[in-house]
């Protein structure tokens, strides 16, 4: 392999293990999904790159007012808009590298990614040839390298989700014109892999809704959907409403997304959710 398992490593800055959600005792993922990592990955570096946009458009903004403020403004007022420039010109530096290290992460991820493919051809190419002392000798240097890759890969998975930022997940209501009546309650169960949250609410009489939560972030991961349940109370009771999954991916933007999910098959009872990343 032009890349062991060491080298790969040595190459990213290490961090606690408990960082790595897919490299916690009992959760590593032996079954690598390199086009579930690529679509992430797409999806990470556009909105990465639209953060980056947005931020060069102010940057560019402050300095053009910056140059007529020093001809002819107050002099606090120009050191103010400076100490702006400089702010912004910081995160956008810091952005930068974010973003190389996003690209530094899924180059290596390919790179394991085509050694095990090739090791597996390979493999499977030996294994119809005639036994032999040679030939079982490079199937298990053949074995011992795609399960190195695959480790590989899953670490490299593990390293680019503390990339990946925070979902900030905000209630807004049920939708549900004449299915929803004053006096009626429901429960909302949302779980992201081990991350859950659980609310409950009411509508009232003028139709308003009132919520126990109104926010909750989540930490996106690279495998997992958000799975949302809704039922609805009655009394001792509970009536399930319906059981929906959400991708993610969507949500890496630089602006609030306004996510209206159907629950029922029909539509006849909808969720609204602002995600911001």
């Amino acid at each position: 392999k032009s890349l062991g398992r060491s080298s790969v490593r040595s190459r990213m800055s290490l961090k606690p293990p408990k960082a790595y959600n897919s490299l916690q005792k009992g959760a590593l993922i032996w079954d690598p999904k390199p086009l579930q990592v690529k679509k992430i990955f797409e999806a990470l570096k556009k909105g990465l790159n639209e953060y980056l946009e947005a931020h060069q458009a102010e940057l560019d903004y402050l300095s053009g007012r910056h140059k007529d403020t020093k001809r002819n403004s107050r002099l606090a007022f120009y050191y103010d808009l400076d100490k702006q420039i400089r702010s912004v010109e910081r995160y956008i530096r810091k952005l930068e590298f974010h973003i190389s290290k996003v690209e530094e992460l899924y180059e290596a991820y390919c790179i394991q990614c085509r050694l095990r493919d090739g090791a597996t051809n390979m493999k499977q190419a030996f294994s119809l040839s005639p036994a032999t002392k040679a030939s079982r000798e490079s199937l298990v240097e053949l074995y011992r390298n795609v399960q190195e890759c695959t480790e590989d890969m899953c670490f490299i998975e593990g390293a680019l989700e503390v990339h990946l930022g925070e979902f900030h997940v905000k209630m807004k209501g049920l939708v549900g014109f004449a299915r929803l009546c004053p006096g009626d309650q429901y429960e909302v169960f949302v779980r992201l892999g081990r991350q859950k949250w659980r609310l409950r609410g009411k509508i009232e009489t003028d139709d308003s809704q009132t919520w126990d939560e109104e926010e909750k972030i989540f930490i996106p991961n690279l495998h997992e959907k958000f799975e949302i349940k809704v039922t609805e109370l009655r009394g001792l009771a509970t009536i399930l409403v319906g059981v929906v999954t959400c991708d993610s991916s969507s949500f890496f933007s630089p602006k609030p997304q306004a996510i209206v999910v159907d629950i029922t098959e029909l539509g006849t009872i909808k969720l609204r959710l602002e995600v911001l990343w």
